[in-house]
């Protein structure tokens, strides 16, 4: 079993959405959804816990050697973003089965196609692969973003397949050059080659430029970050929490191809464009929130606000900056999670009012609760998450050349943030409508109460374990440059 673990989070997944299609009858459906979600979640962790040796884990499909063949490399980084998939996945499932998955057909494999295209672009070492990955997850995104029908939603699909449609045929193109020039498509093949001459430098530059706007444009960089927000907003509350992930996919693969064949071969891509339009993309996203009118699209502007802050970390040398970016890119992506799911409580417990800013019913104790700790930590306040993860990015980017420009920037979008959740917060959960609405709040399914209870969990316990995850994180980090410089 071990030697086939790192194909196991792509496998378990595949599988399970083809069972789901022969098992037509929902409540199958689920079962099988649950147990794979879970499977997954075992097999990713174990990964996880494999991959701290050290070691790089490759597997060649057919045992096709590259770049001939499909090959996964499993490094910590790849693994911890697996583990982070597989979590996600089964809480947004298991919200899911509440009652959303009901609304329309088709949900739970497209939701298990979802994750094969999540973990398959964590763990390719092909850059092809990547692509064939990307509209997996892509397509399955596209009908989990329509579920349940609406304008809203119809509209937001409509511009969000648009807009990566465009990006897919980007990536096309910047592979074509890149194979043309190199001969190869496996990252490690390519960041070898790079380094010897005999190549058209100023191609290879252009098309890894190209591919770093597809990326950009999945991250959400300004100015092609406009689809997001709404997006996000429109999406169904268990889709809009498992995108949260979406945009991670973009940084992971910048982070990547920056430290693996950028930094060796073209150090300065980068330079000089991608942290002030990292830096606008922060400022553009707390000036969203402020002007926000209801719960989910605030959240959605704060995902963006947590990826133009973690855009501003590979273009800045050093393992204590990549290492800061990890651990930030873990509570932001569980708290962002963690907001969309609460919103959802909060609109089924208001009734009409539903998650808009304005006085409404009275919602149960233990939801303010969780607002307040997601709120928090989204604001980067102490003890939770957020705070660390702030403080470690903001002491790591001092002394880089922008340092005063990035505490400027985060810093003041972190006020606008807490002012706004502070305001909006007390309309939301304490104002109370005249005439005062009378009875109790509606009841919350168990499966919606602890999904969201566990996400919202990862706020104290990723402060808690700060130590040994900041570790962690800092050995990810040191393993992914080591892997550029072995090249050098």
């Amino acid at each position: 079993m071990r030697p086939h673990l790192p194909i196991l989070p792509i496998l378990i997944p595949f599988a399970a959405a083809l069972l789901q299609m022969v098992c037509r009858r929902l409540a199958w459906q689920r079962v099988i959804g649950l147990a794979a979600a879970a499977l997954l979640l075992l097999a990713s962790g174990w990964l996880t816990q494999l991959s701290d040796d050290g070691l790089l884990r490759v597997y060649a499909l057919g045992d096709w050697p590259a770049p001939f063949g499909i090959v996964l490399v499993v490094d910590r980084l790849a693994a911890l973003m697996t583990l982070l998939s597989a979590v996600l996945g089964l809480l947004t499932l298991l919200y899911a089965s509440a009652g959303f998955d009901e609304r329309g057909q088709h949900f739970h494999p497209l939701f298990q196609l979802q994750l094969v295209g999540l973990c398959g672009a964590f763990l390719t070492g092909d850059l092809f692969n990547l692509f064939v990955f990307f509209e997996v997850l892509l397509l399955a995104s596209y009908t989990l973003l329509a579920h349940g029908g609406g304008l809203a939603r119809t509209r937001a699909g409509i511009s969000y397949v648009v807009l990566n449609l465009v990006g897919s045929a980007l990536f096309l193109i910047a592979l074509g050059l890149l194979y043309g020039t190199l001969g190869t498509l496996n990252l490690a093949d390519m960041a070898s080659r790079l380094l010897l001459p005999g190549h058209d430098a100023a191609l290879a530059r252009v098309a890894f430029a190209l591919l770093i706007a597809v990326f950009a444009l999945k991250a959400g960089l300004l100015p092609l970050s406009f689809w997001l927000p709404p997006t996000y907003t429109a999406a169904g509350t268990p889709v809009a929490a498992l995108f949260a992930i979406m945009t991670k996919v973009g940084i992971v693969a910048i982070l990547r191809v920056q430290a693996v064949a950028l930094a060796p071969a073209m150090p300065d891509l980068l330079a000089g464009w991608l942290t002030p339009l990292a830096l606008a993309t922060v400022a553009f996203a707390a000036l969203g929130a402020l002007a926000a009118n209801r719960l989910r699209a605030l959240a959605a502007w704060l995902v963006l606000l947590s990826a133009g802050s973690l855009l501003l970390t590979p273009a800045q040398p050093g393992d204590q900056v990549a290492a800061a970016a990890i651990y930030y890119l873990l509570q932001s992506t569980l708290t962002g999670a963690a907001f969309f799911l609460v919103a959802g409580l909060i609109a089924g417990q208001r009734g009409d009012c539903g998650d808009d800013f304005r006085a409404g019913p009275p919602t149960t104790t233990w939801v303010r609760i969780a607002f307040l700790v997601v709120a928090a930590s989204a604001a980067g306040l102490p003890p939770f998450a957020g705070f660390v993860g702030k403080l470690m990015l903001l002491t790591t980017l001092r002394q880089t050349e922008a340092g005063t420009a990035i505490w400027i920037v985060l810093l003041g979008a972190g006020f606008l943030v807490m002012a706004t959740l502070a305001r909006q917060g007390c309309i939301l959960l304490w104002k109370l409508p005249t005439p005062r609405a009378t009875g109790p709040a509606p009841a919350i399914a168990w499966q919606r109460a602890l999904a969201t209870l566990l996400l919202v969990a990862a706020a104290p316990l990723l402060a808690i374990f700060a130590g040994p995850l900041g570790d962690f994180a800092q050995r990810t980090a040191s393993q992914l440059h080591e892997i550029g410089r072995a090249h050098v």
